[in-house]
């Protein structure tokens, strides 16, 4: 697998869900984008943020004051902040970029947050809030939430609901799901199909087809994954490959929506490849 292009990104995620360094996963993911990246590098940094956040809380600690000191050295001293102005550009989806540039989105900050909360013994959890991630501490005595988007705030009952109406008008009601904490592989998984849509939108499909490919490495059973890669193939006029994915597709998910739609590209297909050989 010496030419395998997704190589480091397959060792990132191939442990056990709780021994996946986040980080790690998240700067293999950038790798695919900037080639000559020093993942080591970036981690040492990282190293070095969680020192800075630990000698500024000393040594009586605890939850409150972790948080406190975590906010204050990402996002007071190095000045990390949420990018609103250039929400989509994809540089916010890799770490490296971030930790650069000191500007993300939901999904990147907190990676980083957590990331170093991890180094100084601050157990966070990545949660899959609707339209906006956020991590929360969970003890047996309380529930912390907390937004690196915005300065590490921690988010009350009324915040949360405050943040769902801003996102989604009314839609949606807060529930306790909404607050659930999600695996490591989900947050990897969050910040690969953020990437997707991004060059989906901009119709980039070679860079789109690389971030299905992990898609499929972090979950090879997605029937959905599999039909995307299939669509950015026929965009790409790989025919052949089109053709296999859509017909592995329908077999995974004979009774889709999109069934019938995809069957018929699949005659389609058929015809065109018989035409090409």
């Amino acid at each position: 697998m010496a030419n395998d292009p997704y190589e480091e990104f397959r060792r990132a995620v191939a442990c056990p869900d709780q021994k996946i360094e986040l980080a790690r996963a998240a700067l293999t993911i950038a790798a695919g984008e900037y080639p000559n990246l020093l993942i080591a590098e970036y981690l040492s940094r990282i190293d070095l943020l969680a020192a800075e956040v630990a000698e500024r809380i000393g040594q009586e600690r605890n939850v409150y004051r972790s948080i406190a000191g975590l906010n204050h050295v990402l996002f007071q001293r190095h000045g990390y902040r949420g990018n609103r102005s250039e929400y989509f550009d994809p540089k916010n989806s890799f770490l490296n970029e971030v930790m650069e540039r000191k500007r993300g989105i939901p999904i990147t900050l907190s990676v980083l947050y957590m990331e170093v909360a991890q180094r100084i013994g601050l157990p966070l959890l990545g949660v899959g809030f609707p339209g906006h991630f956020l991590v929360k501490y969970i003890d047996d005595e309380q529930e912390i939430v907390i937004d690196p988007f915005n300065g590490g705030e921690v988010l009350s009952t009324d915040s949360l609901e405050t943040l769902l109406r801003q996102l989604f008008g009314g839609n949606i009601v807060l529930h306790a799901d909404l607050l659930e904490p999600v695996t490591k592989k989900q947050v990897i998984r969050r910040m690969l199909y953020n990437l997707k849509a991004i060059y989906l939108r901009r119709n980039d499909f070679l860079k789109a087809l690389s971030i299905i490919e992990r898609l499929l490495i972090l979950e090879p059973g997605s029937a959905d994954d599999l039909r995307d890669r299939g669509a950015v193939f026929l965009k790409l006029e790989c025919f052949s490959q089109a053709l296999a994915d859509f017909e592995t597709y329908l077999r995974m998910a004979p009774d889709a929506e999109d069934a019938v739609a995809i069957k018929e590209q699949v005659v389609n297909l058929a015809k065109q490849v018989t035409q090409i050989h």
